[in-house]
């Protein structure tokens, strides 16, 4: 995998075209549910999270891997901010490619997230 590159912004992970991922890989990535938790956080925040303000129920170690496979399953879209790895939900592509999926994970209707 590269190295994260370096922007104005700072440094920002390798991300995948959303129109490479196939099904099978989004659902592996969400089969467990620590990783649905964080996608859950995510929908509900409506905004870009830390990963430290997510609580989860395991190490730092292997919550960075939860986000790693959140990340290569086109999911989840992750730069920093200073010092804090920023998670950002791709509902919109994810939509696009899975029209409803992630809705149907979270178990709210179209119009919840929009209300």
């Amino acid at each position: 995998m590269a190295a994260p590159r370096r922007t104005g912004q700072g440094r920002i992970p390798p991300h995948p075209d959303i129109r490479t991922i196939g099904l099978q890989q989004v659902l592996e990535a969400l089969v467990d549910p620590v990783r649905r938790r964080i996608i859950g956080e995510l929908y509900a925040a409506g905004e870009d999270l830390a990963c430290g303000t997510i609580d989860l129920p395991v190490s730092k170690s292997t919550a960075t891997h939860h986000f790693h496979v959140l990340r290569e399953a086109g999911l989840i879209r992750q730069y920093y901010v200073g010092t804090s790895r920023m998670n950002a939900l791709r509902l919109e592509e994810v939509d696009e490619a899975f029209p409803g999926l992630l809705r149907a994970l979270v178990g709210r209707p179209d119009t919840a997230r929009d209300a």
